[in-house]
């Protein structure tokens, strides 16, 4: 016999929450902002918000239904099942953080929020859940398919991610690294072999360029709208960023150092399925985390490398 659905609310701490867990009491709280100059009234309104709206999900869930409820800090421990449609009931970064610990289930992204957040990935709202989860399982049921981007270590540990993937040093030092391109894509290299201004590159041992940076982002078109778009404008690039669906990433170097040691012709490219960028680790320790979630990174010691492309499973998001 088949087990009925369930449905796994996805939410999070909510500000208000966090400052009673600091100052201990609601007046403690209030003082604490009044003093600063600030009030606890709007704080305290979007929790009263963000509650009622998880309140009402869980009521359109259906009857013959389970369900259970996870908070965005317990997701690393959190066992997701095949039979699971997972409500994510806050905002667009929410989502981003719960994709990485998933396998195909649909995803339902509930806003609650409307104006405040971009609604990029929490599209819905609130009213439309009970809809919304009774089509969630009928057979065709149309998904978008976000690409996600994957890390794997050469000792087997994988870290997948919807927006971006970041590799650096903890607290963002001088990070030090080999860095190449390989894979069997379409040209062979994923960015032809030349940097971003277009030249070809020089002077490399066998084993790609040593660059010194403050890190590496590798993301997606999802990402696009994120982090990724920030570098992407900040540097003039010429670059076409990718769309959420399209199977293609795009990656930067930040702020690489040129050095008689470093080099800097390769400090961004894009990446077709098949094509991978290859870092091995010339620091102390260097660090591989998926979008923002520090707490749950892959940690790396000198040799060893990170190979980072196109993951095998995307994220199904309802539209």
């Amino acid at each position: 016999m088949s087990l009925a659905p369930r449905a796994v609310l996805v939410h999070r701490t909510t500000e208000y929450e966090e400052l009673l867990a600091r100052h201990g009491t609601h007046g403690q709280a209030d003082f604490f902002l009044a003093s600063r100059g600030r009030s606890i009234r709007d704080v305290a309104l979007r929790h009263h918000r963000a509650q009622r709206a998880l309140a009402e999900v869980a009521a359109a869930v259906p009857l013959q239904w389970r369900q259970t409820r996870v908070e965005r800090a317990d997701l690393d421990r959190f066992l997701f099942a095949p039979e699971d449609v997972v409500v994510v009931v806050g905002q667009d970064g929410l989502v981003a953080n719960t994709a990485k610990y998933l396998a195909g289930q649909p995803v339902v992204g509930i806003d609650t929020e409307p104006g405040r957040n971009p609604g990029v990935l929490v599209r819905h709202r609130v009213e439309d859940a009970r809809r919304l989860l009774r089509s969630a399982v009928l057979p065709g049921r149309s998904a978008d398919e976000l690409t996600m981007v994957e890390a794997v270590a050469d000792d087997t540990q994988r870290l997948p991610a919807l927006n971006e993937i970041y590799l650096g040093r903890p607290g963002h030092q001088t990070a030090r690294y080999r860095l190449d391109e390989d894979g069997d894509g379409p040209g062979g290299k994923g960015s032809g072999g030349k940097g971003s201004g277009g030249q070809e590159s020089g002077g490399e041992e066998s084993g790609g360029e040593a660059q010194a940076s403050s890190g590496v982002l590798v993301g997606t078109g999802t990402g696009a709208t994120g982090w990724l778009r920030s570098l992407w404008q900040e540097r003039g690039s010429t670059l076409a960023l990718p769309g959420p669906v399209e199977p293609r990433l795009v990656w930067f170097v930040r702020e690489a150092w040129p050095s008689p040691a470093t080099g800097t012709s390769k400090v961004a490219g894009a990446l077709g399925r098949g094509q991978r960028l290859r870092i091995t680790v010339e620091s102390d320790r260097l660090v591989v985390f998926g979008d923002g979630m520090e707490s749950d990174a892959l940690s790396l010691t000198w040799g060893q490398s990170v190979s980072l492309g196109i993951a095998d499973v995307s994220l199904r998001l309802l539209d």
